[in-house]
């Protein structure tokens, strides 16, 4: 029974060590990602930049840009929810910048009735984010090309529709009447790790008490046979 008993200790030990070290790997995480969304924070409200020749994903998401040129013609219509709660569009524009760069553009959000309306356009000096939005997965529909109504900003293939460089700048205000309504960049990182933590944390506690209740019947077991065999 000793030999049961220290098996039962050497796996509720092990056990809880290896559930509080995840529950501490997850709070390390969570400082980390805290850390990166201060930073993306920090970021968005640095003065603006020129335009990099060749903007990555990686090493320039969420970096404020200002460019000079106009408007091309032409434009994408991705469905979004207006601010009462109706349907809405974000206007996806191409923009020639004076340097004779084609890039598009996020304008910025119309109500569903102004869809096909006349948008402003002419020369303009803009100013945004350069953002990669990740609204896709399996369950997006393939956008309308036909209709011209898209159900996410998927940066490649916007690019491939409007003939520009796979580059989207996020508008961060405008000063043209009768334009689209542009929008704040929104930092939307996922961070669970502070409730992956309290599920390893709690996990460790109900290893460690199912241990303890283990040791106590083994030894109550132990006890009863060996006042049994007292009494025979």
């Amino acid at each position: 029974m000793k030999r049961t008993i220290a098996l039962v200790l050497i796996v509720g030990v092990l056990g809880t060590a290896v559930l509080c070290g995840l529950g501490l790997w997850q709070l390390q995480r969570l400082g980390e990602k805290e850390a990166q969304i201060a930073a993306i924070a920090a970021q968005l409200e640095e003065e603006p930049v020129a335009l990099p020749d060749m903007p990555t994903e990686a090493a320039h998401e969420y970096l404020p840009v200002r460019v000079a040129g106009r408007y091309a013609v032409g434009e994408l219509h991705v469905l979004t929810t207006g601010q009462g709660g109706g349907a809405a569009y974000r206007i996806i524009a191409p923009f020639l910048t004076v340097d004779g760069r084609r890039i598009m553009v996020d304008r910025g959000v119309v109500p569903g009735t102004a869809k096909d309306a006349n948008r402003p356009a002419g020369g303009s000096d803009i100013s945004g984010h350069l953002i990669w939005p990740d609204e896709t997965d399996s369950y997006t529909f393939a956008p309308d090309i036909e209709d011209n109504e898209w159900f996410a900003r998927d940066v490649p293939l916007m690019a491939e529709a409007l003939g520009t460089e796979p580059v989207l700048i996020q508008l961060a205000r405008t000063t043209l009447l009768g334009a689209p309504r542009p929008t704040p960049v929104t930092v939307n990182l996922p961070n669970n790790h502070l409730g992956y933590a309290v599920q390893w944390f709690g996990l460790a506690i109900v290893w460690a008490g199912m241990t303890v209740l283990l040791v106590i019947r083994t030894r109550r077991k132990t006890a009863d046979t060996h006042h049994s065999e007292g009494n025979a």
